[in-house]
Protein backbone atom coordinates (compact mmCIF):
# COMPACT_ATOMS: atom_id res chain seq x y z
CA UNK A 1 0.00 0.00 0.00
CA UNK A 2 1.11 3.76 -0.58
CA UNK A 3 1.92 6.62 1.51
CA UNK A 4 -1.45 9.18 2.73
CA UNK A 5 -1.74 12.18 4.39
CA UNK A 6 -3.40 12.77 7.36
CA UNK A 7 -4.60 16.51 8.04
CA UNK A 8 -5.68 17.70 11.24
CA UNK A 9 -6.33 21.48 10.27
CA UNK A 10 -6.30 24.74 12.66
CA UNK A 11 -6.44 23.10 15.96
CA UNK A 12 -6.79 26.47 18.74
CA UNK A 13 -5.21 26.01 21.83
CA UNK A 14 -4.41 29.28 24.36
CA UNK A 15 -1.21 28.58 25.60
CA UNK A 16 2.05 31.45 26.69
CA UNK A 17 5.32 31.80 23.79
CA UNK A 18 6.58 34.16 22.24
CA UNK A 19 9.55 36.34 23.77
CA UNK A 20 8.34 38.81 25.87
CA UNK A 21 6.95 38.95 28.89
CA UNK A 22 3.69 39.84 28.20
CA UNK A 23 2.86 36.99 25.74
CA UNK A 24 3.82 34.72 28.90
CA UNK A 25 1.76 36.65 31.56
CA UNK A 26 -1.44 37.46 29.07
CA UNK A 27 -1.04 34.17 26.82
CA UNK A 28 -3.11 34.01 23.27
CA UNK A 29 -4.69 31.59 21.10
CA UNK A 30 -2.43 30.09 18.67
CA UNK A 31 -3.67 27.75 15.59
CA UNK A 32 -1.83 24.18 14.26
CA UNK A 33 -2.15 22.60 11.07
CA UNK A 34 -0.72 19.06 11.22
CA UNK A 35 -0.07 17.26 7.68
CA UNK A 36 1.61 14.17 8.20
CA UNK A 37 2.56 11.75 5.27
CA UNK A 38 1.74 7.97 6.53
CA UNK A 39 3.12 4.29 5.45
CA UNK A 40 -0.22 2.84 4.07
CA UNK A 41 1.11 -0.70 5.77
CA UNK A 42 -1.89 -3.03 5.62
CA UNK A 43 -4.34 -0.74 7.91
CA UNK A 44 -6.24 0.63 4.77
CA UNK A 45 -7.14 -2.99 3.60
CA UNK A 46 -7.41 -4.38 7.11
CA UNK A 47 -9.94 -1.41 8.22
CA UNK A 48 -7.38 -1.40 11.24
CA UNK A 49 -6.84 1.55 13.11
CA UNK A 50 -4.03 -0.03 14.91
CA UNK A 51 -1.73 0.37 11.82
CA UNK A 52 -2.67 3.90 11.65
CA UNK A 53 -2.53 7.39 13.37
CA UNK A 54 -5.70 7.60 15.58
CA UNK A 55 -6.85 11.61 15.23
CA UNK A 56 -7.60 12.02 18.63
CA UNK A 57 -4.54 10.87 20.13
CA UNK A 58 -2.53 12.75 17.57
CA UNK A 59 -4.82 16.11 19.09
CA UNK A 60 -3.48 15.09 22.56
CA UNK A 61 -0.17 15.04 21.54
CA UNK A 62 -0.15 18.35 19.70
CA UNK A 63 -2.40 20.17 22.76
CA UNK A 64 0.18 18.53 25.17
CA UNK A 65 3.25 19.99 23.65
CA UNK A 66 1.48 23.58 22.52
CA UNK A 67 -0.03 24.14 26.13
CA UNK A 68 3.24 22.71 27.53
CA UNK A 69 7.00 24.25 28.26
CA UNK A 70 6.90 27.92 26.84
CA UNK A 71 9.00 28.40 23.84
CA UNK A 72 10.25 31.84 22.39
CA UNK A 73 10.09 30.81 19.18
CA UNK A 74 6.36 29.44 17.22
CA UNK A 75 9.49 27.86 14.73
CA UNK A 76 10.72 25.84 17.49
CA UNK A 77 7.31 24.98 18.98
CA UNK A 78 6.49 23.24 15.59
CA UNK A 79 9.37 21.64 15.68
CA UNK A 80 8.73 19.96 18.99
CA UNK A 81 4.89 19.17 17.92
CA UNK A 82 6.70 17.33 14.67
CA UNK A 83 9.02 15.08 16.52
CA UNK A 84 6.52 14.08 19.17
CA UNK A 85 4.42 13.24 16.95
CA UNK A 86 6.54 10.78 15.20
CA UNK A 87 7.86 9.51 18.22
CA UNK A 88 4.19 8.59 19.43
CA UNK A 89 3.27 7.14 15.50
CA UNK A 90 5.92 5.23 14.32
CA UNK A 91 4.47 4.76 10.74
CA UNK A 92 3.75 9.18 9.97
CA UNK A 93 7.00 9.33 7.43
CA UNK A 94 7.12 13.17 7.75
CA UNK A 95 5.17 15.66 9.72
CA UNK A 96 4.30 18.92 8.53
CA UNK A 97 3.28 21.50 11.14
CA UNK A 98 2.26 25.24 10.41
CA UNK A 99 1.53 27.12 13.22
CA UNK A 100 -0.41 30.42 13.28
CA UNK A 101 0.00 33.49 15.70
CA UNK A 102 -2.99 36.00 15.65
CA UNK A 103 -2.23 38.37 18.03
CA UNK A 104 2.10 38.78 17.62
CA UNK A 105 3.87 41.49 18.95
CA UNK A 106 4.00 43.29 15.72
CA UNK A 107 3.70 47.40 15.14
CA UNK A 108 1.29 47.36 11.72
CA UNK A 109 -1.85 45.38 11.18
CA UNK A 110 -2.06 42.17 9.41
CA UNK A 111 -3.88 38.93 10.44
CA UNK A 112 -1.42 36.38 12.18
CA UNK A 113 2.21 35.25 11.67
CA UNK A 114 2.22 31.83 10.64
CA UNK A 115 5.82 29.54 10.37
CA UNK A 116 5.72 26.12 9.01
CA UNK A 117 8.58 23.20 9.63
CA UNK A 118 9.25 20.12 8.13
CA UNK A 119 10.31 16.80 10.14
CA UNK A 120 12.40 15.01 9.15
CA UNK A 121 13.88 17.38 6.12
Amino acid sequence: MSDYTITLKNCAFFARHGIYNEEEVLGQRFFVDAVLKVDGGTSLENDDITGTVDYGKAFRVIERVVTGQRRYLIEALALQVAKALCKKFKMIRRAEITIRKPNAPVQGILDTIEVTVVYPQ
